[in-house]
């Protein structure tokens, strides 16, 4: 009886490893399940990965815009458990007659053209189209405890940009939680964000409050499927104290791996927005367009080395 029982117990054992191996294959450490939800899973102390990621913002509520932006990503871990990145971020915009609103359309010509990246010192009832680098970002993680060992991952984001369109400091709270022997990640984001708005006549300061949320599960060994949603809310100033705007995304993300890449593809959709004063302007048609559009789509690859 003992005897049948070390058999069992080893081919319990060897099928555990099997499942292990299967599950892990095809998975880097760093890896981007989401478009725009971070997680986790950072860089081993001493890893570099090289990412690149690029944006389209596209729609309004007329005409033509689709604004590209492209962040070109290099990561390091300095620890297990802290993750350093440096970014430089350029941009595309290419606007014509995309806003209905005649309270900022110049002279009250509908529609005219307008949106975030369009200069305000444009003529803004023609169409507008730029390219060109925007400055730079430097980013830090710093993951206190691991959703792989703990019920519960918590991780610290700060962000400083400097740039041609705008200056800013994102910080995030990072909640992960693994399930089904990690194939499972719930993930939510808290993001709160000062930016200076360089773009327009004069600078415009303003407060992001945004919460995003999702997940991602393992269907193949080397594939991931999975939701993002952002409640999404804009203050005038540097406060909390006047709200200017909120608006809801939701959409889907899929996720490829193999042993040396990796490359994660997502979108997300408006589903409704509002707008308070001083900032009723930048809504229409029940959706929020001043930085936003009717959908967005980003596309990340990673090569860790």
């Amino acid at each position: 009886m003992q005897s049948y029982l070390k058999i069992m117990r080893s081919v319990f054992n060897k099928k555990i490893l099997i499942l292990s191996c299967m599950f892990s294959m095809g998975a880097n450490a760093g890896e981007g399940y989401f478009g725009w939800i971070y997680s986790l899973d950072l860089q081993p102390q001493g890893k570099w990965e090289f990412e690149q990621r690029l944006q389209l913002t596209r729609g309004q509520a007329s005409g033509t815009y689709d604004l590209w932006q492209s962040r070109t990503e290099m990561e390091y871990g300095l620890t297990n458990d802290f993750q350093i990145a440096g970014y430089l971020n350029s941009y595309s915009v290419n606007a014509s007659k995309n806003y209905t609103n005649s309270e900022i359309c110049d002279q009250g010509v509908i529609p005219c053209t307008a949106g975030y990246a369009v200069s305000g010192t444009e003529n803004m009832n023609n169409s507008y189209s730029r390219t060109g680098l925007d400055g730079v970002s430097i980013e830090g993680i710093w993951r206190i405890t691991n959703p792989v060992t703990s019920p519960v991952g918590v991780g610290l984001y700060i962000e400083p940009t400097v740039g041609h369109l705008k200056n800013a400091i994102e910080s995030r709270l990072i909640l992960q939680s693994n399930f089904m022997d990690d194939r499972l990640q719930l993930v939510g984001n808290l993001i709160y964000e000062m930016e200076q708005l360089k773009f327009d006549v004069e600078p415009i300061e303003e407060t992001v409050l945004d919460l995003v949320a999702g997940f991602s599960y393992r269907v193949r060994p080397n594939l991931n499927i999975g939701l993002e949603y952002r409640f999404h809310n804009d203050y005038d100033g540097y406060s909390l104290s006047h709200q200017t705007q909120k608006a809801h995304f939701l959409g889907p993300n899929i996720h490829y791996a193999s042993k040396d890449w990796w490359v994660t593809a997502a979108m997300r959709t408006q589903i409704g927005g509002d707008c308070y004063e001083p900032g009723t302007a930048e809504c229409s048609d029940g959706k929020v367009w001043d930085s936003h559009g009717k959908n967005e789509y980003i596309v990340k690859f990673g090569m860790p080395f």
